[in-house]
């Protein structure tokens, strides 16, 4: 392995792949335990209350055992559906999985969409359709979970990073603070009056949103959550590009 000294992660992409890896062991279930056949009856889950459980697990019980457990607490009060949805993201995210997963992970949104998308918060929503990316029946499944995978992960990365601003996630930075320095990588600068990236990102992304029956109910109502929430980049910019338009009015 290649250690870089002056690298944001010295190890390299290998180290950066060895640290995925560590959380990626299947879960593994003993007799008795595991996802149900393809064809489950999935509207009996969706009339299941999810109960707290009552004692934690102790050793040994199978990682299937512990992971159920422990989105069983975390969904107390849930349908069973919504715990069934967490069960199966669980181990589509590991490095194997039981043959019949995705294909059921499919089922479960082609049929149940409407039910999950109304119970699901978002955090559950997002980790649903970027599920898609690696296990889609279709490539318009994987695409749009792919670049919803990105757009999301990006999001949470950089709006954490803008809290220790001491601004709130609603509060746009000042017009007359900027910093003149080179963005990372040389890239070219934005500019808030004529700049379209914004839209050059998100119209392919609603775009691929729609191409799929089974997906598109799923990323149409997140991306329109996106539009609709004042706590993101988005809105700051267009309320930037307000403020420049205005002040351009006053100065004419």
């Amino acid at each position: 392995m290649r250690a870089m000294s002056n690298a944001t992660y010295p190890e390299g992409f290998q180290g950066i792949t060895d640290r995925w890896e560590e959380r990626r062991d299947p879960l593994t279930a003993r007799a008795g335990e595991g996802l149900p056949p393809l064809d489950c009856d999935l509207t009996e889950l969706v009339r299941q209350k999810m109960p707290d459980p009552a004692e934690p697990l102790v050793k040994p019980a199978s990682p299937f055992a512990f992971k159920s457990h422990a989105l069983a607490r975390e969904l107390a009060g849930h349908s069973a559906l919504a715990h069934f949805n967490a069960l199966l993201i669980a181990h589509l995210r590991r490095r194997a999985w039981p043959d019949h997963a995705p294909a059921l992970f499919a089922r479960l949104w082609a049929e149940q969409s409407p039910a999950l998308i109304v119970e699901l918060n978002p955090r559950w929503l997002v980790s649903s359709i970027i599920t898609f990316a690696d296990h889609g029946q279709t490539e318009g499944q994987r695409r749009i979970g792919s670049s919803m995978n990105m757009l999301f992960s990006m999001m949470k990365l950089y709006e954490f990073e803008r809290t220790f601003s001491g601004k709130s996630p609603d509060t746009p930075f000042g017009l007359n603070k900027r910093v003149q320095e080179r963005l990372p990588m040389d890239m070219d600068d934005f500019s808030l009056k004529s700049g379209g990236l914004d839209y050059n990102l998100l119209a392919p992304l609603w775009r691929d949103a729609q191409a799929d029956p089974v997906t598109a109910p799923l990323a149409c109502h997140l991306l329109n959550m996106l539009n609709d929430d004042p706590k993101t980049l988005f809105r700051r910019l267009q309320t930037m590009r307000k403020r420049i338009a205005r002040r351009d009015e006053k100065s004419q």
